[in-house]
């Protein structure tokens, strides 16, 4: 996204939500200045929280990673959760590492994406004296896991097509009541084997969900370049895994 339509996201979501819920801004770019710019505006429009990961396309090494955060959260005007997203920056934040960016004052959590459960387990044991500290997943089919075994949450993309299926699923993972989350599991994995996999490339997970969203008439199905749409065929499919799965009616079809 442009620089100008991220910071019109940013107004356009602060506003809608009117302190509802936090909102999490994602900052990252590879230009140090540009993450400062985006979060100062995101703490003008009244955002609760920034998210961090690191600068993608050459590698850096752990102790590189840690400078950056040490110098980039200090001049940064709201607090921080980082971002672990190695399949799309090529890098990890290494649990030791992880370890002592918490110490940074304003850093107060992260979120993994790398669906590796080792790898977030790894963290809550390094991790384990800072109760104040929040692990979230991305990876909705993971998140039930995650909070059943001491993590705090999870960013799920399915939330955008059924909110309240990942608002019961985490309560009931909380709660620690297993035949529920059974039970709303099956749900999660009938859309991330389904939506989420028509097509055949690695940007059918978006697709399929800007697919979704439009067909429940929340926004439309238009992609930044280079993604396209959907065609018919897809779309279809799409329309009959959602009335499957109870999420559309015929008069939205």
């Amino acid at each position: 996204l442009s620089y100008r339509l991220r910071r019109e996201l940013i107004d356009c979501t602060c506003r809608q939500v009117a302190g509802r819920v936090p909102v999490l801004v994602g900052i990252t770019d590879t230009a140090y200045a540009e993450s400062v710019d985006l979060a100062e505006k995101a703490k003008e429009a009244g955002a609760q929280a920034a998210v961090v990961s690191s600068p993608y396309y050459f590698a850096a090494a752990q102790t590189e990673l840690l400078d950056y955060l040490e110098h980039l959260v200090a001049e940064l005007p709201l607090p921080v959760f980082l971002y672990n997203a190695p399949a799309y920056t090529r890098h990890s934040f290494e649990p030791d590492t992880v370890r002592r960016a918490a110490q940074i004052p304003n850093v107060i959590g992260l979120k993994d994406s790398s669906c590796n459960m080792k790898y977030f387990h790894s963290l809550q044991t390094v991790l384990s004296d800072r109760e104040d500290f929040t692990l979230l997943v991305g990876p909705e089919e993971l998140m039930a896991e995650a909070v059943l075994l001491g993590g705090h949450g999870g960013m799920c993309g399915g939330a955008n097509i059924y909110p309240q299926l990942y608002v019961d699923l985490y309560k009931a993972a909380r709660a620690g009541n297993l035949e529920e989350v059974h039970r709303l599991q099956k749900t999660v994995m009938e859309i991330s084997t389904t939506v989420y996999q028509i097509g055949r490339h690695d940007s059918s997970y978006l697709k399929g969900l800007k697919c979704a969203v439009s067909l429940m008439g929340i926004c439309g199905d238009f992609m930044a370049e280079p993604f396209a749409r959907f065609g018919s065929a897809e779309r279809e499919r799409v329309r009959q895994h959602l009335l499957a799965a109870g999420l559309l009616v015929p008069s939205h079809c």
